[in-house]
């Protein structure tokens, strides 16, 4: 099977820089809906589901093979390839802007620039980083994940999305959280919410945009900062908005920021 069969690409508009968007955990290519299409009339915008997610290929999700990042930063690479970009600006949400950076360390030749949108390296707390959470919270929303995945999503949808339970984007979340097989969901939830790319992070050298939200429970203040001063040529921008989610809770704003960074670029 293809790469673009594997992860169920999309192709749209024409015109450079090319715009490649990875969607987060749990997600798909669908929920940059309201920010992807804006760009169609000037960029050639190319969507994807991770492998595992929405309406990939999930007889190819290996749990050897996705027990880190790299397996799917691989993917994003394969589908530079075969669709033979040379100059992307990789727009990754969540841990899809940590998978971007992945990708543009292992092909730098194709990539041009990265947009992280509400970023997170690592999202457990060390001595001299706040990545948000403290590594019993982390074991612990694990565990409960492992152990009632239904009931793990209706309770973290409306944190992660910083709506309501009946909001449209925590409506969203839920669903596609719910349409992914659980033992995918609860796999590549371990290693989201367990990874430490930081390392990664300080060794990315392409122009980058890290796009925070004033309010992320998941990603707080302290981790745009600390992105801003490890990359190297990275500027940190920040939505006034709650939640995780800002492309899908504030539209507008993510994509006068994207403009504004692609503009910038040249």
């Amino acid at each position: 099977m293809s790469i673009i069969d594997k992860c169920n690409v999309t192709v749209t508009g024409t015109g450079k820089p090319t715009l490649v968007f990875v969607h987060g955990y749990g997600c798909d290519q669908t929920m940059w809906r309201f920010v992807a299409p804006g760009f169609v009339d000037s960029h050639r915008v190319v969507l994807y589901d991770l492998v595992g997610m929405g309406r990939s290929d999930n007889t190819a999700y290996d749990f050897t093979r996705y027990a880190t990042l790299d397996g799917h930063a691989e993917d994003l690479c394969a589908i530079l390839t075969e669709l033979e970009i040379t100059d992307a600006v990789l727009v990754g949400h969540s841990v899809g802007a940590t998978i971007a950076c992945l990708a543009a360390l292992q092909m730098p030749e194709k990539v041009s620039a990265l947009a992280l949108v509400a970023p997170s390296p690592c999202f457990v707390n060390d001595d001299t980083y706040v990545g948000g959470f403290g590594r019993e919270d982390i074991d612990g929303l694990i565990e409960v994940m492992d152990e009632n995945y239904l009931g793990w999503t209706a309770h973290v949808t409306p944190i992660i999305s910083g709506q309501p339970q009946d909001g449209a984007a925590t409506t969203d979340l839920t669903q596609s959280f719910c349409r992914t097989d659980p033992a995918i969901a609860k796999h590549f939830g371990r290693v989201t919410f367990t990874a430490d790319q930081r390392a990664e992070m300080g060794r990315v050298a392409h122009p980058a945009l890290v796009l925070q939200v004033t309010d992320d429970t998941l990603a707080p203040k302290a981790v745009g900062h600390w992105l801003a001063d490890h990359m190297a040529r990275a500027e940190l921008r920040t939505i006034e908005a709650t939640g995780h989610c800002p492309h899908m809770t504030e539209p507008d704003a993510t994509t006068t920021e994207l403009r504004g960074f692609l503009e910038r670029i040249g």
